[in-house]
């Protein structure tokens, strides 16, 4: 144990939480919305175009743009379409939207495949997309991605309000596929949905604190124990939020959360002594 470097959870641990500081209040309005699946869809849809232009060699195309752009921008792109058709269905079929986003996000997932089907290194690929390699995240890589998450943030606090569902689906679209680089699916699904679960008893302001905490520790325990046990770090992480989540679910009972709310407001309430 005297021989583990803990500084190499520095920039994984810094990656989860700039994934939970878009997903936390993203997750929240998916639970709202009742389409659970969505960020799994789309981020099966992202995964699609980065693996589409992995094939095809866009990176030579744009032979001017720093290594892996290319990729990156047709896994926007496919994101960006995949998010007006779910904003179309949604409007065309609105009691069908959760069953189309599971038929959007099963028809990704098999067309990679069929994709990668004589690619000599397509299980490699198809794990990295699903479970991500969050144990090599570089300090290199966050900063895009950091300043990503603000524009996405500042969208969604300002201009987003005025056209909810495109404005949701677009930055929704944007959001998954920068943490699909990072992370992987499985674990932007889970950073989406965990924390959101595990904090149900809360609303407002407190809610999104304790689900930002919460998927703060589930991402220090699951890397710490990953390095510790040398597991996969995505797969770990991954189990952890899981875990907590069905803790929260235990522990924040409705009624717990509003004695703990009127606790609070108690004591921001009470005269200065």
């Amino acid at each position: 144990m005297d021989t583990l470097d803990w500084t190499l959870l520095l920039a994984p641990f810094v990656a989860g939480l700039l994934v939970l500081a878009t997903h936390v209040m993203l997750g929240i309005d998916v639970l709202r919305r009742g389409i659970i699946f969505i960020d799994l869809a789309i981020a099966q849809v992202a995964g699609l175009g980065a693996v589409a232009a992995s094939l095809t060699d866009l990176d030579v195309v744009f032979s001017g743009l720093p290594q892996g752009l290319g990729a990156q921008l047709a896994a926007g792109l496919a994101a960006g379409i995949g998010a007006l058709l779910l904003t179309w269905c949604e409007r065309r079929w609105p009691e069908m939207q959760e069953a189309l986003i599971g038929l959007v996000f099963v028809f990704s997932a098999a067309a990679g495949i069929l994709l990668l089907a004589h690619n000599p290194h397509g299980g490699e690929h198809l794990r990295d997309l699903l479970a991500g390699q969050l144990l090599w995240v570089s300090w290199a890589a966050l900063w895009p991605v950091a300043l990503l998450y603000v524009g996405v943030l500042a969208l969604w606090l300002g201009p987003a309000q005025r056209w909810p569902r495109l404005g949701f689906y677009l930055l929704f679209a944007i959001t998954v596929t920068a943490s699909v680089q990072l992370v992987g699916v499985l674990l932007v699904f889970t950073s989406l949905i965990a924390p959101a679960v595990a904090t149900r008893a809360f609303s407002g302001t407190r809610r999104i604190i304790a689900a930002y905490l919460l998927g703060a520790a589930g991402y220090a325990m699951g890397l710490g124990l990953s390095l510790y046990a040398d597991l996969p770090a995505g797969a770990t992480v991954v189990c952890s939020l899981c875990l907590l989540a069905f803790v929260g679910l235990s522990f924040f009972k409705p009624a717990a959360a509003e004695l703990y709310s009127s606790i609070l407001n108690q004591s921001s309430n009470a005269p200065d002594q």
